[in-house]
């Protein structure tokens, strides 16, 4: 086999080499069950989105202590990414998804049933550790399961599931909340993570068959600092940490907890109208999702514009929101605003497409899980900046908004830095896969 299949990188439109993953029905089913999973996980995860306000009034917290369960979930998923993406190049994808389950069904059930925001918080801290075993072990299937061309779509669908979700937590959690209660709605939306551990455990394969991976040799820890020093080392790996970190906050830290307070309290709509604005993210998300992987998968050269165009455009409508001369933005900016955060989450996966052709297969797992620190990293740290800022400045939400453009800029400067080297770096690896191609018999 080629190092251009181990290298996970084929020109669009080349023919899938030999010993590549067949794809067909058969992965589309084992590849959906993992999907499920993710799709539970950010059910759970963006449940405190749309019960930000109910938690405050529940637990008797301000704006500090309410980011306080956002940040310290992130934090978790944040910490978790590395040693995730070690498990899953050790484990394989079933395990850690198993256990992925049990820990974020656990933590939403204690959720449900915390008495004091102690509680509370720990079972959001156990919900982020399981939810960190999702999205890298999903990555992980596709590639064992599809050829690596099939690579942006499969992962551009996969975020599209997600975003599924956080679909489900706007429109139907939501009404739940406020109609049986919060126990009742968190605790019966548990359920979920029972039915797909009994998918997983049942139907899901960790590759085709004929397609099992080499054995792994040496996994102590002289192992481990390898597999993150030279996935480190790689400036595609770097690279698509920095674009994951400048594109996706935005409209997580929106979706996740501040979106709903912002748009009823600084924009004063009624929670009707927000919850409606909220869903614009995620089906402009969807949408967009669609666009970017068709058109990444057909123009390799699309990324980084796209993931600088949506950085640009998220800035500049976040700048025109919070410095409307009015008191409120008319509605007509905010489903702009709205519809353009939707286009963060796509841009986001972005840097798993430089990330993917930089690494080998035995490394896929380590390389995600660095670029997909990066997000959840600025997510955390714009969390708490607009938590602080908002009690420091008595509810300004225009100046605590403005925390978006500095993370902004840091994510901005480093992705200008690293961009020629990793070009130049991916430019060199293909060129070498079409010698061996070309010279080696196959």
């Amino acid at each position: 086999m080629s190092s251009a299949t181990s290298a996970g990188r084929t020109l669009p439109g080349d023919p899938p080499p030999e010993g590549a993953p067949p794809g067909g029905r058969r992965a589309i089913a084992v590849w959906g069950i993992g999907v499920s999973v993710y799709f539970v996980a950010v059910i759970f995860r963006t449940s405190l989105g749309v019960a930000g306000l109910d938690a405050a009034d529940r637990f008797h917290v301000n704006a500090s202590a309410l980011s306080t369960f956002s940040i310290l979930q992130l934090l978790v998923y944040a910490g978790m990414q590395i040693p995730v993406g070690l498990l899953v190049d050790r484990l394989g994808t079933k395990k850690v998804l198993g256990i992925g389950v049990v820990l974020f069904t656990v933590g939403q059930l204690g959720f449900a049933f915390s008495p004091s925001y102690g509680m509370a918080l720990a079972s959001r801290a156990m919900l982020g550790c399981g939810d960190a075993m999702t999205f890298i072990s999903v990555l992980r299937l596709g590639s064992r399961w599809f050829p690596a061309r099939r690579g942006p779509m499969v992962a551009q669908l996969a975020g599209l599931v997600g975003m599924a979700g956080n679909l489900v937590s706007t429109l139907v959690l939501a009404r739940l909340l406020h109609g049986i209660g919060w126990t009742a709605a968190f605790a019966g939306s548990a359920l979920a993570g029972v039915v797909v551990l009994v998918l997983l455990l049942l139907f899901l394969k960790d590759h085709p068959e004929g397609h099992e991976p080499e054995p792994m040799r040496h996994q102590g820890a002289a192992y481990v600092r390898r597999q993150i020093v030279t996935s480190w080392r790689e400036p595609g790996t770097r690279l698509g940490l920095w674009v994951h970190f400048t594109t996706q906050f935005p409209a997580m830290v929106f979706l996740l907890l501040w979106g709903m307070p912002f748009l009823v309290e600084a924009q004063g709509l009624t929670r009707e109208t927000a919850s409606g604005l909220l869903t614009l993210v995620v089906l402009s998300n969807m949408a967009v999702g669609l666009v970017y992987g068709q058109i990444i998968a057909r123009h390799h050269a699309a990324r980084l514009p796209l993931a600088l165009g949506t950085v640009g455009a998220t800035a500049a409508l976040w700048a025109a929101t919070l410095a409307y001369p009015a008191d409120r933005a008319p509605m007509w900016l905010l489903v702009v605003l709205c519809t353009v955060l939707g286009a963060c989450g796509p841009a986001s996966m972005i840097g798993f497409d430089f990330a993917r052709p930089a690494n080998p297969p035995e490394r896929q797992g380590t390389a995600s899980g660095i670029t997909n620190m990066g997000g959840f990293v600025a997510s955390m740290t714009t969390l708490f900046a607009v938590g602080v800022l908002l009690d420091a400045t008595g509810d300004d939400y225009a100046v605590a908004f403005s925390s978006v453009f500095v993370l902004q800029a840091v994510g901005l400067s480093q992705i200008l830095r690293l961009r020629k080297r990793a070009a130049r770096r991916e430019r060199e690896r293909l060129d070498a896969s079409r010698v061996e191609t070309v010279h080696v018999p196959v």
